[in-house]
């Protein structure tokens, strides 16, 4: 393999590689910060480099759309991922009203989102 294949594979799958950083961005926000705002921010960073990470598996480079025509002989895109993400993102929407409806009371309740306090607050051990 020459430079120029290698460096046009590393470029083909670069969906693959910003996913993984992305997620642990998300991850690393999620495990470090004791505000509850963050930590769904995290959360929703995470869900995103999954929806990049599947809708990339079902590209092809070069691909079409899959509309078969008559004599051709073409490669095609997967949209199977792609249909299945509208679904994903519906429910990552949901799950973040709910997220952040749930702070609300929390905040309401307690007076603080940071997780930390509130453990204080309740008496039990800090995180």
């Amino acid at each position: 393999m020459t430079i120029t294949e290698i460096l046009l594979r590393l470029h083909q799958n670069s969906y693959y590689f910003f996913a993984i950083v992305l997620f642990v961005i998300g991850f690393h926000t999620m495990l470090t910060h004791n505000n509850l705002i963050k930590k769904v921010i995290g959360m929703n960073v995470m869900e995103t480099a999954i929806f990049l990470f599947f809708v990339a598996t079902g590209y092809v480079y070069g691909g079409r759309a899959p509309i078969i025509e008559p004599g051709a002989g073409h490669t095609y895109v997967n949209p199977l991922p792609s249909a299945l993400i509208l679904t994903g993102i519906v429910v990552a929407v949901s799950v973040t009203a709910y997220a952040l409806s749930l702070i609300v009371k929390i905040y309401k309740a307690y007076g603080t989102i940071d997780a930390e306090e509130i453990m204080r607050i309740r008496g039990g051990e800090s995180l």
